[in-house]
């Protein structure tokens, strides 16, 4: 069975969904915007309810440790992106480029257009803020893409006090 979960964050309103047990995604509605009416409705599901404690202390500024349970299905490079994102630390950021040098190290320093495919599985990624795509800036230091348009990220990036090029 699906549960959501509507959640109005000073960047955006946000969807929680969750089999039961698992967080299975976090995602901005951008700019069809969520019923007022139902924004966190629906929170009766323990990992639901862990998700907005979580939110309400990120964003309250805080840095809360991503110990929601998730289940996330993708690629096996998809996944390797996705384990490099969760290591970000909060407040920092890198380059799509530096994920694919790592990535690339891992199969034997072949590059190539890696820095694409990184920001494609970026754009993928079905738990947004917990698997923090967000931290992915252009090697020039300007914001460079975001599933759900660059004013949110420039907002989460200015609530972590991320440096950034505007």
């Amino acid at each position: 069975m699906l549960y959501r979960a509507f959640y109005p964050s000073p960047c955006g309103d946000i969807l929680l969904e969750s089999d039961g047990e698992n967080l299975t995604g976090l995602s901005f509605l951008g700019g069809e915007g969520a019923d007022p009416a139902r924004l966190r409705a629906g929170t009766a599901v323990p990992v639901l309810e862990a998700a907005v404690f979580w939110l309400d202390r990120y964003f309250q500024g805080e840095a809360p440790a991503a110990d929601l349970p998730l289940k996330v299905s993708g690629t096996p490079f998809q996944g390797q992106v996705w384990a490099i994102l969760r290591e970000i630390p909060y407040g920092e950021t890198l380059s799509y480029g530096e994920v694919a040098a790592v990535i690339g190290e891992k199969r034997g320093g072949k590059t190539g257009l890696l820095a694409r495919a990184v920001g494609s599985a970026a754009g993928r990624n079905p738990v947004a803020l917990l698997i923090p795509c967000h931290r992915l800036i252009a090697a020039d230091g300007s914001l460079g893409g975001y599933a759900y348009g660059s004013e949110i990220k420039r907002c989460l990036l200015d609530l972590e006090g991320a440096s950034f090029r505007a």
